[in-house]
């Protein structure tokens, strides 16, 4: 562990990573995918907390919002959502023999353990992979801000938001080749830019926090082993 940059680290994902070609549901290649890469961040030696978002499943606004649902009744739709899919990487990362615990922001004992900080803190300290799920537990809130927000709580050194780009560019990369990569922003920077990659809420409770993010592609080789030991992937933004 002597050259690891960071040591505890949580990793955002969308729910859209577990939706592989088909572009919704699960599908269980995916969830054995992403089980890996978490399992490969374990054996470094790294204390890893994942959040994972619902996009493959229900999102809120063009199913529910746009459709006349109320806000809440659709926020909490996604945060069941949430839930699935985090018991879809747990069972994916325990076939691969990794210790996985899912603590909930919203109680559901019968599958998952509801959302202590000081428990989350322990199974991190004993090794286990923690997952978060249902969000922060309010409507309202992303599952970005639900990541800034337990990253603080687990005193994680780097919020890790995995993407299919290799990191924030000043215009859409796969419509502009000219696209311009950003190695480096502030968080100003980014909340002016107003980037795609996380939500104002989540990005300034990074700032207030200097929380560094780190914006990578997953399905890079080797990319999150890079950034956890130092080297340069992606694009990060602190202050």
């Amino acid at each position: 562990m002597a050259d690891l940059k960071f040591r505890r680290i949580l990793l955002k994902l969308s729910g859209e990573a577990l939706a592989g070609s088909k572009g919704f549901g699960i599908d269980p290649a995916q969830a054995d995918f992403l089980a890996q890469r978490v399992l490969d961040v374990v054996n470094m030696g790294v204390q890893i907390a994942v959040v994972i978002g619902a996009g493959n499943l229900w999102r809120g606004k063009q199913d529910g919002l746009e459709h006349g649902m109320e806000r809440v009744t659709a926020d909490h739709m996604g945060m069941l959502a949430t839930v699935m899919n985090s018991l879809a990487i747990q069972d994916a990362l325990e076939r691969l023999g990794a210790p996985t615990r899912v603590l909930t922001g919203i109680e559901v004992r019968s599958v998952a353990e509801p959302y202590i900080q000081r428990r989350a803190v322990r199974h991190l300290e004993k090794g286990r992979v923690v997952i978060f799920g249902a969000g922060t537990g309010n409507p309202y809130f992303t599952t970005d801000t639900a990541a800034s927000l337990r990253a603080m709580e687990i005193d994680a050194e780097i919020l890790i938001k995995a993407t299919k780009v290799d990191g924030v560019y000043d215009s859409d990369p796969k419509l502009n080749p000219d696209a311009k990569k950003f190695e480096h922003l502030t968080y100003i920077n980014a909340l002016n830019m107003r980037v795609g990659v996380m939500d104002s809420t989540a990005m300034a409770m990074c700032m207030d926090n200097d929380l560094p993010i780190c914006v990578l592609n997953l399905w890079q080789e080797g990319a999150l082993e890079k950034v956890i030991r130092g080297e340069k992937v992606g694009t990060m933004i602190t202050a």
